[in-house]
């Protein structure tokens, strides 16, 4: 898959995620913006020259933290970027394997966190 493949597939998920937020499914709809957000990541990370084994992280963690240290360290996005995908990995480890709801204005926060991310991205892509 190239950047833009990842791209597209990051924008379906955040529009999948916005309906499910207008369906009052919170959790549904934390989990479809952290894989917005996880396929921005990979574009990114594509986007910039990293190195396969970072691309192909075995973890969501070591995607995480290869995010952080090739696009957010090479001065790529702005560091508050990666803070978000920190937490949005801590919300969706909540909503999918903890069993806590996530409410409503977390969400509407974490969406636009996400909407912010992936602009940023789209952006990175487009100029490498």
């Amino acid at each position: 898959m190239n950047p833009a493949d990842f791209m597209t597939k990051a924008a379906r998920a955040l529009a999948s995620a916005r309906l499910l937020l207008e369906a009052g499914d919170t959790d549904g709809a934390c989990n479809r913006i952290y894989y917005a957000m996880f396929d921005a990541a990979k574009a990114a990370l594509l986007a910039t020259g990293a190195p396969p084994e970072a691309i192909d992280a075995k973890t969501h963690s070591g995607l995480i933290a290869a995010f952080s240290l090739h696009v957010v360290k090479r001065g790529f996005v702005a560091a508050d970027h990666g803070r978000s995908f920190n937490r949005l990995h801590e919300l969706r480890m909540i909503a999918d394997y903890r069993g806590d709801s996530i409410e409503e204005p977390q969400i509407l926060q974490a969406v636009a966190d996400t909407t912010a991310f992936i602009a940023a991205v789209e952006a990175l892509v487009k100029e490498r």
